[in-house]
């Protein structure tokens, strides 16, 4: 069976044994009412099962789980479940993990997720992917990390810390039909002791996965979470914001620095390449973090 093969998301309320989560069912409104999106919650990776629960547990980290308010398992009714086709229902949700590297110098690393990609295709996002079979979140997180950009980070040269999950889906509304894929996404920080001219040094993206990557500073950053639940995006750069950053695209296997208008990270809406949205939510988690040490 195919839930066998992958790490599923297992849910606990009120202390009672983990059960798998089913794919329809939203997990944010598992944890929270209706109209709620972001609830805290305690999860936990062991024995091949992602756990999450509302109350502490041994071995569990306390964290915010997120939906966007679009989400499909949020408004899915009984006549959209029933068109789901019977495999889909019984394929559990999967866990997956994303990598915000950060870097000495205070820089985040997003990947463009290469355009002939069936899910997310063109939008910007830290690299990760699915856990597999008897990994830790950072385990793989790391092996998402050098499997996507090349980047290997070694022993004693970096520290982690878990930022927050996010629910995902695709389509990511219903808008654009019925769901094939639910995660839940583990995003955590990692602080690499090397700069980001360091770092790019050793760049070597997979083409098949990544069609770009950029360095951004905070203030670039800021600027992208500024409109994470805006309709429209802005017609005129905020004040302040240089017109274009610094990224590398990968082409026929060759790696060139080029510019893109600041305005694209900044775009909102669906089919323009953008800043996905549990990367806006894990951005913002990781300037709160940074607020919280002084840094900004």
């Amino acid at each position: 069976m195919e839930g066998f093969k992958k790490v599923l998301v297992y849910l606990s309320k009120d202390n009672s044994i983990p059960q798998c989560a089913k794919f329809a069912q939203s997990i944010t409104g598992h944890f929270c009412g209706s109209h709620e999106d972001r609830v805290p919650v305690n999860f936990c990776l062991s024995n091949n099962k992602f756990i999450v629960s509302d109350n502490e547990f041994q071995g569990s980290t306390r964290a915010f789980l997120k939906r966007p308010p679009f989400c499909p398992f949020k408004h899915l009714d009984a006549t959209q479940l029933s068109l789901l086709r019977e495999g889909t229902q019984s394929r559990g949700v999967d866990t997956g993990v994303a990598i915000l590297l950060q870097t000495a110098n205070k820089k985040i690393l997003l990947t463009r997720r290469a355009k002939d990609l069936s899910i997310f295709p063109n939008l910007w996002v830290p690299p990760g992917g699915h856990v597999e079979l008897n990994e830790k979140l950072l385990t793989a997180g790391l092996r998402e990390l050098e499997e996507e950009t090349g980047l290997h980070l070694k022993e004693g040269g970096y520290s982690s810390m878990t930022l927050g999950l996010w629910e995902s889906a695709y389509p990511p509304g219903l808008s654009r039909g019925l769901p094939k894929r639910h995660h839940i996404v583990s995003y955590l920080v990692v602080t690499s002791n090397e700069d980001h001219s360091e770092l790019q040094k050793r760049l070597c993206p997979n083409e098949e996965e990544v069609s770009a990557c950029a360095w951004l500073e905070p203030s670039i950053i800021e600027a992208i979470v500024t409109f994470t639940d805006k309709k429209e995006a802005p017609r005129k750069l905020p004040d302040g914001l240089p017109p274009t950053v610094k990224i590398t695209t990968l082409c026929d296997g060759l790696m060139k620095d080029t510019e893109l208008p600041t305005l694209v990270l900044l775009n909102t809406g669906e089919d323009v390449e953008r800043v996905s949205d549990g990367t806006k939510y894990a951005l913002q988690l990781w300037l709160d973090n940074l607020k919280s040490q002084n840094h900004l």
